[in-house]
């Protein structure tokens, strides 16, 4: 295992031998391991230490030790892994398993969208502090390809190399080629059962075998149409999102969305080394066998529906307004908060919620002139999220 992770926290200070040892071959590392004073402490007593260590470094960047103690050895990342919450619990973004996973149930997780138009990539950050615009933790990084009849936005979790044949390749969004239907595909399937699509660049990389660790494939979690404006009204965009992947029971009370634990052992064997929320230091942590916490699909019920919430009039700014609550400070025809739709929004007493009650479970907006801001809330992940604001920045002539 290769650590990216520097070991300036103070309470680490103490296991810089394991970390060392973990850099030689394995007949070193295991020797080295076994003649370590911490193999043979006592599970209660380390389980102690990293439970303080989790719970003291609650924000990036300190949550690096909490990472670096996980990739120590097998006993550490296993407890870890128990510590360690999910983001619908903990509201924190830790391994690179987490952009996988829904975001908060209570509270909107703050995010930000940097935007390259040189290079035609887009960067997603972690909000550090409640700033608008902070240096953040890198968590995922998209290239937009156009082809003859489509366009893709590869997503993966290393800036530094976004391509299908990626090791850290994560997913993409397919579009149309009017840009007003897209299709987002994960790399791994996202709950037990999921069907595989064979699509035009699966069957290129599985003709030409470019390398066994390459995905086999794509496993669509969500369909995104734009509303065509062919009379040209005024108003903003119309979007909907089938999110195929998650079931209208999961917004409700007690629903349960897909959430996967670990990475598929398809794409285990593609993060030996994954390089995750990299922004000026270096960071990797590896991952083991997957397994998957799938909800029951209810016979008859179908996928969760969002739809942009429906913005007002103001007379006196003469434009459409909605409240994003100081997140968002330019005007944008990109600007959309989603909610679900109103077949899935219904309250506690089985009535349908009045716009006054629509929880906003993702917005987007511009805060610069390729600053966007993108903050998301349970049932949908990080990823999901991205993917959705990406297809915001395609061109859309039939729908302005």
């Amino acid at each position: 295992m290769k650590f990216g992770y520097g070991f300036r926290s103070r309470s680490l200070r103490v296991v810089q031998d394991c970390f060392v040892a973990a850099s030689e071959p394995a007949e070193v590392e295991t020797d080295a391991m076994s003649q370590s004073c911490w193999s043979n402490m006592p599970p209660e007593l380390l389980r102690e230490v990293l439970i303080r260590i989790e719970e003291s470094e609650n924000r990036w960047p300190f949550r690096n030790s909490v990472v670096a103690c996980a990739g120590v050895c097998r006993s550490w990342r296993e407890i870890m892994k128990e510590i360690v919450k999910i983001p619908e619990v903990s509201g924190k973004l830790t391994f690179p398993i987490s952009i996988k996973q829904p975001g908060p149930r209570g509270h909107l997780l703050q995010c930000f969208i940097r935007r390259n138009r040189p290079t035609q990539t887009y960067h997603l950050y972690l909000n550090l502090t409640h700033a608008l615009a902070d240096d953040g933790k890198f968590l995922l990084a998209a290239q937009k390809s156009r082809h003859a009849t489509c366009t893709d936005y590869t997503i993966s979790l290393n800036n530094d190399d976004i391509s299908r044949g990626s090791r850290t390749y994560v997913g993409k969004l397919r579009a149309n080629f009017l840009g007003t239907k897209f299709t987002v595909y994960d790399g791994c399937p996202p709950h037990t059962g999921a069907k595989l699509t064979k699509s035009h660049s699966t069957r290129v990389f599985g003709s030409k075998q470019v390398s066994p660790r390459v995905p086999s494939g794509n496993y669509p979690v969500s369909h995104i149409s734009y509303e065509l404006n062919m009379l040209g009204s005024r108003g903003p965009r119309r979007m909907n999102c089938i999110m195929d992947a998650i079931p209208v029971s999961a917004i409700g009370p007690g629903g349960v969305a897909p959430t996967q634990t670990e990475f598929t052992r398809t794409n285990n064997d593609l993060f030996p080394s994954v390089p995750f929320f990299r922004s000026k230091s270096k960071s990797a942590v590896t991952t083991d066998s997957s397994s998957l916490r799938s909800p029951l699909f209810v016979p008859g019920e179908g996928p969760l529906v969002l739809r942009n919430k429906s913005p007002r009039w103001h007379e006196q700014l003469q434009c459409w307004c909605l409240n994003f609550h100081g997140r968002v400070t330019v005007a944008s025809v990109k600007n959309f908060q989603l909610v679900a739709s109103a077949a899935s929004a219904n309250s506690e007493d089985g009535h349908t919620s009045g716009s006054e009650q629509e929880v906003v479970i993702l917005q987007f907006g511009k805060v610069g002139k390729d600053l966007f801001t993108m903050d998301y809330r349970y049932p949908i992940s990080a990823f999901q999220a991205f993917a959705i604001c990406l297809s915001s920045f395609d061109t859309k002539i039939a729908c302005e």
